[in-house]
């Protein structure tokens, strides 16, 4: 099968042939529809994992996948497999035996396994995938392979993320819903706080004109373009558009530190914040309003079996908007340059 590999961090991707994988009895052979190209796989390149998770070369990237099942193991077939399936997977395979995995956040498992920082991933035509994070298409919903992928991070980490504001009882009618960020993630994030914030106002912040825009198309309800401004000159223009110069939520797409320190500057007092990117790697805010106003400020990463069962259910029922780019395999290593410079709108994806 066609791959492309690391082979060392900070050298571009060898596009290689190499042999198709086995499966053990309780997996499943997926070949591979569509690969999501993600800012993690620039991260990984680049060696900001290293630190956290060494990898050991070669390592195909491409934790986004989407395609059909080419064979069952013997196992897998008791869970109602079938050659032909069309599914998707879950990230984040954990041990089955820590209290993380009991609770089903297998994604967060201390000892767990990712699709894609690892021999096998959707950087190439097959992937082994064991049969338990699967999940199946419902064939009459007509997704795309290509619509499928991203939904598996660029899509579930934001609605992670939302959930767990609406779980604190962040959103409310009259309220305001920030989202920092408006590229891949910050597309779906907008459409997740239309469906759950309760009526709240949802603005979408961001830097790129064209990305604004489209965040505006899938349902912001006003967009703001934070580039070379001050905090006060933003509030102004929130002030504005809403009435209100703060925001009573906010998930945050990037994880820059300029963004955070905004949004802590926007945030309103008992707000609550969700982090979910990754763009930096350390976070500076004033301890007292953290503290003096009662914040709450939410970690949440990726999602579970759970999550991306019900982002997919949005998805068969015609609820969540699709911003995709479908590009040829041979121009992976091109594609993870464009989305090095944010210049990528909406979400890459390597297609088969």
């Amino acid at each position: 099968m066609r791959a492309a590999r690391m082979h060392a961090y900070n050298q571009p991707f060898v596009l290689e042939e190499v042999p198709t994988p086995d499966i053990a009895p309780d997996q499943v052979l997926i070949k591979v529809g569509a690969g999501g190209m993600c800012r993690t796989d620039v991260q990984l390149v680049d060696g900001y994992f290293d630190k956290y998770a060494p990898s050991e070369f070669p390592v195909t990237p491409g934790h986004e996948i989407a395609g059909e099942i080419a064979r069952v193991g013997s196992a897998a077939e008791a869970g109602g497999f079938r050659v032909g399936d069309q599914v998707v997977v879950v990230g984040g395979i954990g041990d089955g035996t820590c209290r993380l995995c009991h609770r089903g956040d297998t994604h967060i498992c201390p000892h767990g396994a990712w699709p894609g920082f690892g021999p096998y991933g959707g950087y190439a035509e097959y992937v082994p995938v064991p049969a338990s994070y699967v999940i199946k298409v419902k064939s009459e919903a007509n997704l795309t392979a290509s619509q499928l992928a991203p939904l598996t991070d660029a899509g579930l980490t934001p609605y992670r993320g939302i959930k767990k504001l609406r779980d604190a009882g962040a959103f409310f009618p009259g309220g305001v819903v920030g989202v920092m960020g408006a590229g891949a993630l910050g597309i779906y994030g907008v459409q997740y706080a239309k469906l759950f914030a309760g009526g709240a106002t949802v603005v979408a912040f961001g830097r790129n004109p064209e990305k604004l825009k489209l965040a505006e198309k899938v349902g912001a309800d006003h967009v703001i373009n934070i580039g070379g401004r001050s905090v006060d000159d933003i509030r102004g223009e929130l002030r504005e558009v809403t009435g209100r110069d703060e925001v009573d939520a906010a998930i945050d797409v990037v994880g820059a530190e300029a963004t955070i320190k905004l949004g802590f500057g926007l945030l309103a007092t008992g707000g609550h914040y969700a982090s979910v990117g990754l763009v930096g790697d350390r976070i500076d805010i004033p301890l007292f309003p953290l503290v003096g106003r009662e914040y709450t400020y939410h970690g949440s990463f990726w999602g579970n079996y759970n999550d991306l069962s019900e982002v997919i259910a949005l998805a068969e029922q015609g609820k969540i908007q699709h911003a995709v780019h479908e590009l040829r395999f041979d121009d992976v290593n091109d594609a993870i340059d464009r989305i090095r410079t944010g210049e990528m709108v909406g979400r890459a994806v390597i297609t088969f």
